[in-house]
């Protein structure tokens, strides 16, 4: 099957420190997960998952500097 049958988004979650994390997934539920694989428990802490901002991968460049 294709990879196109499933589409995956960006997000930007909103972290306690005032940055923001970048995310891949099919939701955002699905993005967390992703992230979980990759972060320590201390690091997924930072994030509040119901604060998020579904972006596109043009609109990137206007992130950076709030990345964290």
């Amino acid at each position: 099957m294709s990879s196109f049958a499933n589409p995956h988004y960006m997000y930007l979650f909103n972290m306690k420190n005032g940055k923001k994390k970048l995310a891949y997934g099919q939701s955002p539920e699905d993005a967390l997960q992703i992230l979980s694989y990759r972060l320590t428990p201390e690091e997924m802490e930072q994030i509040i998952p119901d604060q998020y901002e579904k972006i596109n991968q043009r609109q990137l460049q206007e992130y950076v500097d709030q990345l964290g």
